[in-house]
């Protein structure tokens, strides 16, 4: 079977099971069986075009057999391939959490369950995006996705989570002007969208036009991808959401933004002359971000502020503009997918276990439950990026390659690498010792009532344990998500080699710029 025809799967059949979980709204159990089929099919195509790509180039499905630049092109290479089987494993991974959780089911107060339909669709609008082989499909994929990550921002309807989702859609939608606006133009100025195409005619423009497309672009990509000082939104609207839909959001929305960033600046515009401003940008989102998370005394604050800081690194590595560079940030884009991912989950854990995620209101989780505290342990170890953990690898990577890039700038950004490295360390250690080994926090009174989160409606709690109101039990579907993810984050340690040398073939492929377009317009038609 030719390859390029699982090409499309990844979109349609998230899109064919969001349908068919709609029709079955009134069935839990029929939508989590569809729901779960889907994604672990998704998974299998994900992989065989990873394998596929890897072996043989770009596998290309052109939509309606109509080639490119005239109709649209989907393309699974080597990055948008591994991006795209990455998302769904965590993707699947989430969506059985949640499972476990009872987000939102069939009942009395939800008489059709929109949840599972909505996550499908997000899931199809990340696909898209990533295999996207021009800048209007693009374009589509962010609005599906964006769409379906409005719905679950504000799933319970609390005052929060509908103020959060209200400054989250403001800022999501300012982008897509910008990103809108900035497609118009580059038709205009080219007359056509493919990015095949584009590869080529952009070079031909004066170079203020070439300049003027690129800011807007980065513009609206730094946004959706959260880089300083575009980065605001972020942590006041993801703590807010319940845990699953917070965790898909954190490992996989922003990595959108990085992932069209990566794209558009190798392919359309390989010699920038915004490099340094580049550089810049990931400094200060790395530094700003890590000394937000360090003022926090909320779990979920303070994750959703390394997610800031995070992005950083990546924006390194695409600023360097070097084989090294450009390895070392798609390893740490797939890398950072997992571990923050995981880390969301966890969240959810110890608010369940804990009743809160204050870390005022934590504390003694270690000793009521020793299997949370090493699923915490493990992958905030790897987010501070402890030896030998991938965290360590993939900054190892990039700051190997600002040395070698030998400008004083990108010593900065190497210096600035550790300074983030250690805060985030002494943020996760913050975090771990007061949430597993302070003291255990009183219990409230009688008559103040039960213990409430800072973004959650009451906690209802069980019987005290040590002086302290606990929750119920962690649920084995919920807590096994979570040491999957651990699992995959250790395993891209054991087995750094080999992804390591994917990502150098890809990062080979995407300065080279040839066989993506020669495998989108055969003979690089211009």
């Amino acid at each position: 079977m030719n390859a390029s025809a699982l090409v499309p799967l990844p979109v349609v059949l998230p899109l064919f099971g969001a349908g068919l979980a709609l029709a079955l709204g009134r069935s839990a159990r029929a939508q989590r069986v569809v729901s779960v089929v889907v994604l672990a099919l998704v998974v299998v195509v994900a992989a065989v075009l990873l394998a596929r790509a890897d072996e043989h180039g770009p596998q290309v499905m052109h939509v309606g057999g109509w080639p490119a630049p005239i109709g649209i092109s989907l393309v699974a290479d080597r990055l948008s391939a591994l991006m795209l089987l990455v998302s769904v494993v965590v993707a699947l991974c989430v969506l059985v959490y949640s499972l476990s959780q009872g987000l939102v089911e069939y009942g009395p107060d939800t008489p059709l369950s929109i949840y599972h339909p909505t996550f499908l669709i997000l899931v199809a609008g990340v696909a898209n995006a990533f295999l996207s082989g021009d800048l209007f499909n693009l374009y589509v994929g962010f609005e599906i996705l964006l769409a379906a990550s409005y719905v679950l921002l504000t799933l319970g309807g609390t005052a929060d989570r509908i103020r959060a989702g209200s400054t989250y859609v403001v800022v999501s939608l300012a982008s897509s002007i910008v990103f809108l606006t900035a497609l118009a133009l580059v038709y205009a100025a080219t007359g056509t969208v493919s990015l095949a195409q584009l590869a080529g005619r952009l070079d031909e423009l004066p170079s203020g036009v070439s300049l003027m497309l690129q800011l807007m672009l980065l513009t609206a990509f730094a946004i959706k991808a959260a880089v300083f000082p575009l980065s605001a939104w972020l942590p006041d609207s993801y703590p807010t959401a319940p845990a699953p839909v917070t965790a898909v959001f954190a490992g996989l929305l922003t990595k959108v933004g990085v992932y069209a960033i990566i794209r558009t600046q190798t392919l359309l515009f390989p010699d920038s002359p915004l490099s340094d401003l580049l550089l810049w940008a990931a400094l200060l989102t790395m530094v700003i971000g890590i000394l937000g998370a360090v003022a926090q005394d909320d779990l979920k604050r303070m994750l959703s502020f390394t997610l800031v800081s995070h992005i950083g690194y990546m924006v390194f590595g695409v600023a360097l503009a070097s084989d090294d560079g450009l390895s070392g940030a798609i390893y740490y884009v797939v890398h950072h997918i997992v571990i923050q991912t995981n880390l969301f989950l966890v969240a959810g854990l110890i608010e369940r276990r804990g009743g809160s995620t204050s870390l005022e209101r934590l504390g003694g989780l270690a000793r009521l439950s020793p299997a949370l505290a090493l699923l915490f342990f493990v992958p905030a170890m790897n987010l501070a990026g402890i030896p030998p953990f991938s965290g360590f690898l993939g900054k190892l990577g990039l700051m190997q390659a600002g040395v070698d890039d030998g400008g004083w700038l990108a010593y900065v950004l190497v210096a600035g690498s550790v300074v983030t490295s250690l805060l985030t360390l002494y943020a996760m250690a913050k975090a771990w010792n007061r949430a597993f080994w302070q003291p255990p926090a009183p219990a409230p009174d009688d008559a103040a009532g039960p213990r409430t989160d800072l973004h959650r409606k009451p906690v209802r709690t069980a019987t005290p344990v040590n002086g302290r109101v606990a929750t119920v039990a962690l649920r084995a579907g919920m807590a096994g998500p979570a040491a999957v993810l651990l699992l995959v984050g250790v395993a891209m340690t054991v087995f750094a080699g080999p992804l390591f040398g994917l990502t150098d073939r890809a990062a080979a492929d995407l300065r080279e710029r040839t066989p993506y377009v020669e495998a989108v317009l055969p003979g690089g038609a211009p």
